[in-house]
């Protein structure tokens, strides 16, 4: 093989690491029966296709090869760990035989991997913070920072909570597969909420250059779909639905020089009519059931932004009404600052910077860039210039994007 194709290989195994990993370590889980035993072997595998592809060639299903390639490193490690302790024997054969009885891991059984990885990371036994953090370090292989910055913890804490969940399954032999019937709905609420922070993290990436991360909001809206499938209740309807609608935008929200647009300022030919065909859908299917949630609200209020032609057709009352519904179902300052910026909308800027100076005011969201930077466009909408200012310095100190950070900075330069 010549220099130019088997650099051409080794970009086709970062390419093949960079989406589908995930869905190997995942299907590794399920045949060797341990995280850690699986991780080691995914990376072996990945060395292995280093070695060997720019030799033999691309096989035909990388993934699969890759699958197999894991599985026979993680037994050989094991019989070669046997020779020096004869305990070992006994987890080797346990691991060949759990290997061989897993069934096949062709890409049907390895999408459905990741379904089952999730409700096992989302296990009731683990404390809810290690839930979270664990699906989204091990199903959607976010770093420990970036878990860190979603939660606002340091990440050397997450990282501790996740060894200690990953063990707590392996001692507790929580089983690896999708809960029966009788146990879904007590273990949907974690999940759900897992599925939205990925969306989040791909729609909205917290922190970098980039203001998306479409790979991760990818991956949510297909566990999304997949979830749905298994568990048509409301809220799970009206969580894909929500993701369908935001996803809808995605090519609207940036320029081509990456940096953010704002909702009032999208060009919404380019919103994708499709995903909102399909999520104007779901919402109406969710909210008929009359057994909705926080999720199918949010939905609604997307659905409501996707009707207009542009902002001032939105009908900002009935987006102001969903929010405060959504306020008695799911109280929080965030949800209370977007019910703030519709008010603005609806009854002009005075009557939102009121609310948010009340939330400001009782040390709700001080942290938070998003309501400094509402403030400040509020301000200046009303000729507050100096208000505005204050508020525009105090958001550009919290906020960790780029693309964010580059527009709050073009607009206190607009200001000065």
């Amino acid at each position: 093989m010549t220099e130019q194709t088997a650099e051409q290989v080794r970009e086709k195994v970062d390419t093949v690491y960079r989406l589908e990993s995930r869905r190997i370590l995942a299907t590794l889980i399920r045949l060797l029966g341990d995280f850690e035993l699986a991780e080691d072997a995914l990376h072996d595998a990945f060395r292995a296709a280093l070695e060997q592809w720019p030799k033999e060639g691309l096989p035909a299903n990388p993934r699969a090869w890759l699958v197999s390639a894991g599985r026979f490193k993680a037994i050989d490690a094991k019989r070669r760990l046997a020779r020096f302790d004869t305990s070992q024997a006994a987890v080797a054969e346990q691991i060949e035989a759990q290997a061989s009885d897993a069934g096949t891991f062709d890409d049907e059984t390895i999408e459905d991997d990741r379904l089952r990885l999730i409700f096992t990371c989302c296990h009731p036994a683990l404390l809810p913070e290690a839930r979270v953090a664990l699906t989204l370090r091990e199903l959607c292989g976010l770093t420990t920072e970036e878990i860190g910055r979603a939660f606002l913890t340091v990440p050397s804490t997450l990282a501790q909570r996740i060894v200690r969940a990953k063990a707590k399954i392996r001692d507790a032999r929580i089983p690896y597969q999708v809960p029966s019937p009788g146990e879904l709905p007590d273990r949907l609420d974690t999940v759900l909420q897992v599925i939205y922070l990925v969306f989040n993290e791909g729609y909205s990436a917290s922190s970098g250059d980039s203001l998306t991360r479409s790979d991760l909001s990818g991956e949510a809206i297909r566990l999304g779909r997949l979830l749905a499938e298994l568990l048509p209740e409301p809220e799970v309807i009206g969580l894909l639905a929500l993701m369908l609608l935001q996803e809808s935008r995605r090519n609207a929200r940036t320029s081509r020089t990456g940096d953010l647009i704002l909702l009032e300022d999208q060009d919404r030919s380019l919103w994708n009519r499709d995903l909102i065909a399909e999520g104007k859908a779901l919402v109406a299917k969710a909210l008929a059931s009359r057994r909705f949630g926080p999720y199918t609200l949010q939905a609604a209020i997307a659905s409501v932004h996707a009707d207009a032609t542009d902002v001032a057709a939105t009908d900002w009352a009935q987006v102001a009404g969903l929010y405060e519904v959504l306020m008695r179902v799911e109280p929080s300052p965030v949800v209370e600052l977007n019910r703030a910026v519709a008010v603005a909308m609806r009854d002009g800027p005075d009557a939102g910077l009121a609310l948010i100076d009340a939330i400001l005011a009782r040390g709700d969201l001080t942290d938070y860039h998003l309501a400094h930077a509402a403030r400040a466009d509020l301000c200046r909408r009303l000729g507050k210039a100096d208000d505005a200012r204050t508020s525009y310095e105090m958001a550009l100190t919290l906020v960790s994007q780029e693309p964010e950070r580059r527009f709050l900075e073009r607009r206190l330069a607009a200001l000065n």
